[in-house]
Parts: structure tokens; C-alpha cells; sequence
């Protein structure tokens, strides 16, 4: 280990610090209440009401139909069955409690794909309209895709040649996509022409996003497939989508997924047989190594620096991570700061002495995008791994997979000033 160095003061590290700046005008993120895409607060008509911890893919498909539409919009977040209780004044608005809906002309609708209908009617199409047999024909194929996964995924099997024939079923419709994607002129399904005609995602690559963004997390943590790997045109689809600031301001990363999905699909399972490199995959996605390009190809500017990034959300919540981990307040207060040092001088800080299971705790619980964005991320929780193993191997509570109670936002809603537009 090189020479260790003291943990900076929160004053210190406050110098490295940045914050996203302009949410309400700026690069989609999943902070602001507020999207006016340089347009007036008269313009607003549609209300977006997603989950707090943008885990729900369906509020991902609306939220990017608005962000590449340019439609101005406002958000209100309420919480998930899977990780606390639903706010009555949600269920006063929309009784079944369900995610997403919208409230566009002071009118409540529910449903996805209703949504997106309707906002088309109202707004216009993104690429092809909805109602074309293409984007049908589309949407059938990404439901087939869903299904696949589904059974793969959220079933044990019961041996390798069951296993083996669910992989089968899903890597087959897989491939299907890849060779319509072969066949298109440009990097998208559905491609479209923003305000400034440049070509954009339309509303096909919308529909297959948020899926295909968790079955490639989770099928590399459960399963050790590794979809970029085997189907480029796929992969190529995704490293175009990660060049759009619209689409990294709703991305989660594997670790994320990995572990939001188990409550909210009922179970996410392991074959019996472990498939080659499935541990390595998970421990790395687990660890913080995270599976580099498999995860995100994009390349920050070097002004935008993603620890620096990092930095900033956690000083503006640190009163309460403290508050909520294991080690408890002040007894937390140094371990985190090592482990902060580490992350932006990238020289060793040796943590208070039983400070592993702290550390790692907030190792597993950092949510990707609610918490910062993808890189960011990845530079937290390696830094805090790296700390925690100068103390010890101890882990923290294990993350529950029949919910998520653990990630209840109430505390953050109770304790924080709200985020600032």
C-alpha cells in the first residue's frame, strides 16, 4: 500500500466538489421536478408522476419519450410497493398506485403504452407513429424478448437442460433484434430527427430500452451472458444510446438492477450449474469493478469529472447517510471520509478500525441514477471498497431480495432539503 494520508475535513474536500448544474434547462438528470427545455412555466401541460428511485422501467420509457420530445413537463415522485408505503395523496390521484402515469391537461392517465399513444396524438410522433405495423410488429418482438428473460431469469431451474433451453429461447429472439438492427441505416431501431436534425432514438428504441438495459445487467450477474458480447449490433445500439445526455440521465448501472429486481419480478435465480465466469461477474458488479464497456462505452469530457461528481451528492446528503448506516453518525463520519479521500486524491486513508461493515453498507446501497449518475458511481464504490478492505473483509447487511425496505427514501424525505432546481 503507498503511504496513507489523513482524511481530508468536509470543508476540504467541499473544494472538490461539482454539482449538476441547470436541471431544469440542462442535460436530463433524475434530480429536478422541473424540465422546461428553455420554454415557459405556461407551457407545461403534461405532469410526469414516476418512483422516487427511478427503478420503475415504464416511468423510464415515458421519461425519455419527453426528454428527447423537448416537451416541457414537471415530476412528482412517490415511492414503490418494494422499498416503503405508498403516499396517500398518490393514491388519491391515481388509485390502483400504480407507475407511471401523467396528468396532461389536468387529466390523470395510466398505462404506458396508453401514455405514450397519447402524448403522440397530443405531441406528435417520435420516428414512426405507434400505430404503424412496423413499430406493432416492434413491439410484438419486444414483448417476446420480455417474455425470454422472464423465464430464463425468474425461474429456477430445474437442470442444466432446462436451463439450457430457456438460454436458448432467450439468445434466439435476442438475435432477431440484432439482425433487424443490422439492417438499419443509422444506430436506431426507429430513428428520429431532433429540433436541430440530428438523428435521435424514435418512439421503437424507446419501448425496447428500459428491458434491454436491465436484462443486460442482470443476465450478466445471474446468468454470466453477456449480451454486448454476443450480439454487436446490439452493442452497437447501446453505445450510441450512451452518447445521448437523454438517455444517461435515466441509465442505471448492473449493480442497481442486479438487485432492484429480485422484489419488484418476484425473484431473479442463478442456475443450478453455475454458467462459466457468473461468479467473477457478480462479485465484480458487487465489488464495484463493475464489467467496464459492458456497463456504459461513454467518455466524460475532462472537465466533467465523475468523482468530483460523486463528491458532490454525497456532501449534500451526508447528515443522513450517516444517520442511516450501521455504524451510526459520528462513528461513520471517518470512515466516510476516508474513503472520499481515496476517491478524489487516490492515495490511501486508513479507516477507524471496524469500519468495513459501514462502508460497505453504503457500497451496496448507492442507486444509480438517483443517487448520480453511472461513472460516478462506479468511482464511489470502488473507493469505498478499497477502504473497507484496509480494516477488514467484514461485509454489511446483506441486501434483501424480497424487498427493498432498505432503500425506503423516507428517511432522505424527512431529514434533506430537497433538491434545488
Amino acid at each position: 500500500m503507498k503511504e496513507a494520508i489523513e482524511a481530508l475535513t468536509w470543508d476540504e474536500l467541499s473544494n472538490f466538489s461539482s454539482h449538476q448544474s441547470n436541471l431544469i434547462n440542462g442535460s436530463n438528470n433524475s434530480y429536478s421536478l422541473l424540465r422546461l427545455f428553455d420554454n415557459d412555466l405556461k407551457d407545461i401541460r403534461v405532469v410526469l408522476y414516476r418512483d422516487n428511485h427511478a427503478w420503475c422501467p415504464y416511468c423510464q420509457k415515458i421519461w425519455l419519450w419527453l426528454e428527447w420530445k423537448k416537451i416541457p413537463y414537471q415530476i412528482k415522485k412517490a415511492t414503490m410497493r418494494c422499498y416503503g408505503e405508498k403516499e396517500d395523496w398518490y393514491l388519491k390521484k391515481v388509485p390502483s398506485g400504480i407507475f407511471p402515469a401523467i396528468e396532461l391537461d389536468q387529466k390523470i392517465l395510466t398505462e404506458s403504452d396508453q401514455i405514450l399513444l397519447r402524448l403522440e396524438k397530443t405531441f406528435g410522433p417520435l420516428g414512426m407513429p405507434l400505430g404503424e405495423p412496423e413499430i406493432i410488429d416492434l413491439r410484438n418482438l419486444e414483448r417476446k424478448l420480455f417474455r425470454a428473460w422472464c423465464i430464463w431469469l425468474c425461474n429456477p431451474s430445474l437442470n442444466k437442460w432446462q436451463s439450457q433451453r430457456r438460454e436458448n429461447q432467450f439468445k434466439s429472439i435476442a438475435k432477431e433484434l440484432d439482425n433487424r438492427l443490422s439492417k438499419t441505416s443509422s444506430s436506431w431501431i426507429d430513428p428520429s430527427l431532433s429540433n436541430s436534425n440530428t438523428s435521435i432514438p424514435g418512439s421503437a428504441d424507446v419501448i425496447f430500452i428500459p428491458y434491454l438495459e436491465r436484462m443486460n445487467a442482470s443476465l450478466a450477474y445471474y446468468k454470466g451472458f453477456r449480451i454486448r458480447k454476443a450480439f454487436p449490433n446490439i452493442d452497437k445500439w447501446f453505445s450510441s444510446l450512451e452518447e445521448q445526455s437523454e438517455y444517461r440521465g435515466t441509465q442505471g448501472d448492473f449493480h442497481t438492477h442486479s438487485h432492484d429486481l429480485p422484489p419488484q419480478m418476484g425473484g431473479c435465480w442463478a442456475d443450478p450449474l453455475p454458467q462459466p465466469n457468473q461468479e467473477k461477474y457478480a462479485q465484480q458488479i458487487d465489488s464495484g469493478i463493475g464489467l467496464g464497456k459492458d456497463e456504459t462505452t461513454f467518455q466524460p469530457s475532462s472537465k466533467d469529472s465523475p468523482a468530483a461528481m460523486a463528491l458532490g451528492r454525497v456532501l449534500k446528503h451526508r447528515e443522513v447517510i450517516k444517520s442511516i448506516n450501521p455504524l451510526k453518525g459520528d462513528l461513520f463520519d471517518q470512515p466516510l471520509r476516508a474513503a472520499l479521500t481515496k476517491m478524489i486524491s487516490n492515495k490511501a486513508c486508513i479507516p477507524n478500525k471496524g469500519s468495513a461493515i459501514g462502508l460497505r453498507y453504503l457500497r451496496d446501497r448507492i442507486s444509480v441514477p438517483r443517487d448520480m449518475p453511472l461513472l460516478s458511481a462506479r468511482e464511489l464504490r470502488q473507493a469505498l471498497e478499497y477502504t473497507a478492505s484496509i480494516d477488514s473483509h467484514k461485509q454489511g447487511t446483506a441486501i434483501p431480495t424480497e424487498n427493498r425496505f432498505d432503500q425506503n427514501p423516507i428517511f432522505f424525505k424527512n431529514s434533506q432539503i430537497k433538491e434545488k432546481n
